[in-house]
């Protein structure tokens, strides 16, 4: 499956077919009239009617209104797709970008970018000064960032400030970590962290998941290192 977001395939196209429709393959582009519009924090879900029935897509938040017709583009389906903001579970769900080079296009591509627009965003959360974590797994961020190849899919245990959430994209929350290791200037201080627990700017967490390595998520969102299927404990 190729990701779209800006991040994206970022939420891309949630599809609630009519009864005895089949579901579509990926696609590069979705094209309908809007039915109805639900906005939540960062994303807007689109219910659309297209030739082959009725869909709900999910986009970077824009101001789209019903009857509107939209195409989105860079397409791509997930399957059993949970948001926990709408408290509803999709069969199957779009993920996409509006097309179009409108002030809607435009909002809606710059609020993708702010998605996942790096350490640059994180928040103000002071000096970082963490106590290691213990234990055989147990790394420092410097240590997962510098010896990648080493710690390719294998499991890590690290101790780290929440210096960055965003929650709910793909399906995930996505963290920065970080705890006072490594420097800025080579990105050896920060790690991302994918996970489907919560947490909050400041928190000190402890984080135990699998190191992988050069994921390419489209739309010129990749990373060298990040820790995915994490747990965290506070």
């Amino acid at each position: 499956m190729k990701w779209l977001l800006a991040f994206v395939v970022m939420l891309g196209v949630g599809v609630a077919w009519a009864a005895n429709e089949s579901a579509p393959a990926p696609t590069a582009s979705l094209k309908g009239t809007v039915l109805e519009v639900k906005d939540v924090d960062s994303y807007t879900y689109l219910r659309i009617k297209t030739n082959n029935g009725e869909t709900w897509a999910a986009v970077a938040r824009a101001p789209v209104k019903t009857g509107t017709e939209v195409t989105i583009e860079n397409a791509t389906v997930m399957s059993n797709f949970e948001s926990k903001t709408l408290k509803r579970k999709f069969d199957q769900i779009v993920f996409g970008s509006i097309a179009g080079s409108g002030p809607s296009a435009a909002a809606a591509s710059a609020d993708m970018a702010a998605l996942h627009a790096g350490v640059a965003a994180t928040g103000d959360v002071g000096e970082v000064s963490v106590v290691r974590a213990t234990g055989l797994d147990a790394r420092t961020v410097a240590e997962i960032v510098a010896r990648k190849a080493d710690l390719k899919d294998k499991p890590v245990v690290v101790r780290g400030k929440v210096v960055k959430f965003t929650p709910e994209v793909l399906g995930k929350n996505w963290i920065h970590l970080r705890d006072g290791s490594g420097s800025a200037s080579d990105g050896t201080n920060d790690v991302l962290v994918t996970t489907k627990d919560e947490a909050k700017i400041g928190d000190v967490v402890l984080v135990k998941g699998v190191v992988h390595t050069d994921r390419d998520f489209g739309s010129g969102y990749s990373y060298k290192v990040l820790i995915e299927e994490a747990t965290l404990q506070k």
